[in-house]
């Protein structure tokens, strides 16, 4: 299927940020007397908006983290941004292939628009995405895995669910794009599959997406 529209989520699928995220995460946490490893961090916090961690703690705590957590933590995220961070490899050539072909993309984050942006800057990819492709859970009500962020940005790009496939990391993700009604690829670089199963269909090279997309 030819779809309208290819919206990516950012963090691991852009740019290669979820090792260098995930860590930092772990380490915060633990340091603010909540122990969690980086496994821990994956399964619990990969593709999730800053409010999943807040809650994830209050759930099982009864601890609110500190007022001034998602400034510190971005801080310290966006410093190792700026010394460690790189895209995806194989995603340049996606973002060039539909390009070329006239096919309309976006990105849809669970991450901040500054945390976006930082990303891009750093990787080159800014050159692909303007204001009007970028859109993050800072602009609606729910994060993943609701749907609200994915069906947001296919009606501010001016397509429909249906036409729309997804490019996803993260089981939320994936549970996000299905619950939107669109098809989702789901790329298993650092998930296992059995975690994306409810995947239209699996790939494990970015360098295989844009045949994929034909």
């Amino acid at each position: 299927m030819r779809y309208d529209l290819v919206i990516f989520d950012n963090d691991g699928v852009l740019v290669d940020s979820e090792p260098i995220s995930n860590r930092l995460l772990a380490g915060y946490l633990t340091e603010l007397g909540h122990p969690t490893s980086y496994d821990d961090s994956l399964r619990d916090y990969m593709g999730a908006a800053m409010h999943r961690v807040h809650d994830l703690i209050l759930e099982r705590t009864g601890r609110r983290l500190p007022e001034d957590f998602d400034d510190v933590f971005h801080g310290r995220v966006f410093a190792a941004f700026e010394r460690d961070l790189e895209p995806v490899p194989g995603a340049v050539g996606v973002l060039e292939k539909l390009a070329a072909d006239g096919v309309a993309y976006c990105v849809a984050s669970s991450g901040s628009h500054e945390r976006i942006r930082v990303g891009h800057r750093k990787t080159g990819l800014d050159r692909w995405f303007d204001d009007e492709r970028i859109f993050s859970s800072q602009d609606v009500g729910r994060g993943k895995p609701a749907p609200d962020l994915f069906l947001h940005a296919a009606e501010r790009m001016g397509v429909a669910p249906g036409r729309c496939v997804v490019v996803e990391d993260s089981p939320l993700g994936v549970r996000a794009a299905v619950a939107a009604g669109m098809d989702v690829y789901g790329f298993t670089a650092m998930t296992p599959a059995a975690k994306l199963a409810g995947a239209t269909r699996l790939f494990g090279d970015m360098g295989e997406l844009a045949d994929l997309l034909v």
